[in-house]
């Protein structure tokens, strides 16, 4: 199933994920380096790449909700995509509680339990992002007009070309 949202002829969710991914993400490495004696910057420079890292999150939701909206019910894609969507809704969720705990702070520092917080969120990040490919790689959501909404997950150890062969 192709995306209902596209720039160009490309899905524009895919295009957006990856800024939020890579804001939240050094913003964590940066808080941790300022937490074991980095630049005293670094603190300000993370919060602020959170602060853009959720704006461009809830955008790529956005777009993301035009693709899920789109998927058949009753599919193995429609379940993924809600586990991804969940997720990402958990990620959203901790690092604006991270976020909201630093706006008004004297310092932008997050210290240890602010840092617990966002690897947690990390963590859900990349099961997230792991289940993202799934939909895109395996189940062809958003990119394949033809696409296998029940494929088995890529996990399974054996590949669509000997299921083919077995098949035949």
């Amino acid at each position: 199933m192709e995306s209902r949202l596209k720039v160009l002829g490309h899905p524009v969710h895919p295009m957006l994920v990856m800024f939020p991914v890579a804001l939240l993400v050094t913003g964590t490495l940066f808080d941790i380096v300022d937490t074991v004696g980095g630049p005293d910057f670094l603190g300000e420079v993370a919060y602020w790449n959170i602060t853009i890292g959720l704006v461009g999150g809830l955008l790529a939701a956005a777009a993301g909700t035009f693709d899920l909206l789109a998927i058949p019910a009753g599919t193995r894609a429609k379940r993924v995509a809600l586990t991804h969507a969940a997720a990402n809704v958990a990620v959203v969720l901790l690092f604006a509680a991270v976020w909201v705990v630093r706006l008004n702070a004297e310092s932008r520092a997050a210290g240890g339990a602010l840092i617990a917080i966002e690897v947690v969120g990390l963590a859900l990040l990349g099961v997230s992002a792991w289940l993202g490919g799934e939909l895109v790689d395996r189940l062809g959501v958003g990119v394949d007009a033809d696409a296998g909404l029940d494929a088995p997950s890529s996990l399974r150890s054996t590949s669509a070309a000997q299921r083919i062969g077995e098949m035949r």
